[in-house]
């Protein structure tokens, strides 16, 4: 046999591996389209405001593909953005327990104030920040769905770096892991599969709010961005059914379209970060993920930069380490607990000076059998999200935990969860108006759905993320050992999917007093339907413009959410982390 040596051949070779294959020229048409979207949209975004003058919504359908990439482009920003604030803003909360004390009160008031009140403050300060430029309006419709998106996404983070499994932990101090190291190798992989899945949530949860952000109301002024909630809009105020229909069907293929291109093959990559010892039963996939794997030339431009990226996760970076450093001299311990006090104080002094600051402003408005009437109005509210929150989880926990136990049934169940989830809630609003009025309906039982129509997927979504994380090795215990029903429910899954469902129903019950302003005060045309509770009151004076009365009504709602998270939902927590962690 002829062993020599052929340079020639060699370079042949590589020359030939450097050249695309058949797959290759599959994925660049879908590489060039998502780069010339993302330049069209730059383009658009850097242009005079006075181009939005100049071109009016239109409700003919072929305007639908320009509009709905645009807004997918302000959903994708604003996704990043919401991404960004997650890792940071959670994990300072979950790694230091000064931070937590506030960072996580804020959190659970930032997801119950309305998020369609952040506008009114953001819109002004956008547009002097880029005056004369469409940016300044984009930037503000980006942040009123970022305030959409980044909420449960901060909780679920939070909630997975607070159970890391102690074994895990205990292999990252014994290979003396910098807390850079840790948090790329440990921290996130760990919070992955849930992090996804309420990525998903996010993205479908911020179509409610696009068409209050893609019609922005500055003074006497309109500003109309371009987009499907801009279309929306139109047709909803010009009572059009077929535009109605038309918007339907492009949310359709929009939420399609980038479950396919994105959070399928997120899906599919992030299997590999499920916690177990034995290889999944059924791996989910994408032929995306597939497509891109099976191309020669971008793989060999991916490659490199995945390499890049994993090195950089290697840095050994000596950044403050916020979790839990035990000391051992007791002159550390002693300032440690110095420290403590002087924070708590600050904290103490600093809340007592805002609640302050809102008492002198709402007293100007407001007598004290108003505080009175509106603390009863919020005990109805209250008892309203925790029946409805009950009731979906009777409803979904099960399910949640069918499809995230079978990945071929979550490839099929996911895209009609997203369009469910996604579904605008206020479309539904005319129907209930009708129905009530037309069989004299009470509104204090037949307006609460609304209230959960958009936010019990939250709890959906986070029990199908914990049944999918769920160690596959775990489940083959239980069946080794011929653990069946109730007693397999109350043993093996849901203390695994325990710390999920408490992001989720964290969330939504945030949502739910978030939606129950727009949800207790219905209107289609001049038939209006009211039902008693704290939403009504905010939703009755923010019409009427009596700003000490809308103040007293969010910081009343601020109040209860807080107190109900600190009495019900952070035990809950706290029980998961130091019980239900899956050591």
């Amino acid at each position: 046999m002829n062993f020599s040596f052929n340079p020639n051949r060699i370079a042949n070779a590589s020359a030939w591996r450097l050249l695309p294959n058949g797959w290759d020229f599959v994925a660049f048409p879908l590489i060039i389209c998502l780069i010339a979207m993302a330049a069209i949209g730059f383009h658009q975004t850097m242009a005079p405001m006075a181009t939005l003058k100049t071109h009016v919504i239109s409700l003919d359908p072929a305007n639908l593909p320009e509009y709905a990439m645009r807004t997918t482009l302000r959903m994708l920003a604003a996704m990043v953005a919401s991404l960004v604030f997650t890792l940071v803003y959670g994990t300072l909360a979950a790694k230091s327990r000064r931070a937590e004390k506030v960072l996580v009160p804020i959190l659970d008031i930032l997801q119950s104030v309305p998020v369609l009140g952040y506008i009114s403050f953001t819109v002004t300060f956008f547009l002097a920040l880029f005056p004369g430029r469409v940016l300044g309006a984009e930037l503000a419709a980006i942040f009123a769905i970022f305030t959409s998106q980044a909420w449960n996404m901060t909780f679920s983070i939070y909630q997975s770096l607070r159970t890391v499994p102690r074994d895990l932990d205990e292999v990252s101090r014994g290979f003396h892991l910098t807390p850079w190291q840790r948090f790329w190798k440990l921290d996130v992989p760990f919070s992955m599969p849930g992090l996804i899945w309420n990525m998903m949530m996010s993205m479908s949860g911020g179509w409610f709010f696009v068409v209050a952000s893609e019609a922005i109301t500055v003074g006497n002024n309109t500003i109309t961005l371009p987009g499907i909630g801009a279309y929306l809009a139109q047709a909803i105020f010009d009572k059009n059914l077929h535009a109605v229909g038309w918007v339907i069907l492009a949310m359709t293929v929009v939420i399609f379209a980038y479950d396919q291109l994105l959070f399928r093959p997120l899906v599919a990559w992030a299997d590999k970060f499920r916690m177990e010892t034995t290889s999944s039963g059924n791996a989910p996939e994408s032929w995306l993920l597939d497509l891109i794997r099976r191309t020669r030339l971008i793989h060999r431009v991916l490659v490199p930069m995945g390499r890049i990226f994993a090195n950089a996760a290697r840095i050994p970076l000596r950044l403050p380490s916020f979790g839990g450093v035990r000391f051992s001299m007791p002159r550390r311990q002693k300032l440690s607990r110095i420290g403590d006090i002087v924070w708590s104080t600050l904290v103490i002094l600093l809340t007592a000076y805002v609640i302050y600051r809102v008492v002198t402003y709402v007293r100007t408005g407001v007598t004290l059998d108003e505080v009175g009437h509106v603390f009863v109005r919020g005990l109805i509210t209250l008892l309203r999200v925790a029946l409805l929150i009950l009731l979906s989880t009777l409803v979904w926990v099960p399910i949640g935990v069918l499809i995230g136990l079978r990945p071929a049934l979550a490839e099929k169940i996911q895209p009609l969860a997203q369009f469910l989830a996604a579904f605008p809630a206020n479309l539904l609003f005319p129907v209930f108006v009708i129905v009530i009025v037309r069989f004299h309906l009470n509104p204090d039982i037949w307006l609460s759905p609304l209230i959960v129509l958009g936010t019990q997927w939250y709890i959906l979504f986070n029990v199908i993320a914990g049944a999918s994380a769920y160690p596959n090795d775990y489940r083959e215990v239980a069946a080794n050992f011929r653990i069946h029903g109730w007693q397999w429910w109350r043993k093996v899954m849901l203390p695994g999917i325990f710390p999920y469902y408490v992001t989720g129903a964290i969330t939504a019950s945030g949502g739910a007093w978030n939606a129950s302003i727009v949800a207790e005060f219905v209107q289609w045309g001049d038939t209006k339907v009211v039902a008693h509770g704290l939403g009504a009151y905010i939703a009755q004076t923010t019409a009427a413009g009596d700003f000490p009365k809308i103040i007293l009504g969010i910081a009343v709602m601020s109040l209860l959410v807080t107190l109900f998270n600190r009495t019900l939902w952070r035990p809950l927590y706290a029980y998961a982390e130091n019980k239900l962690r899956l050591d």
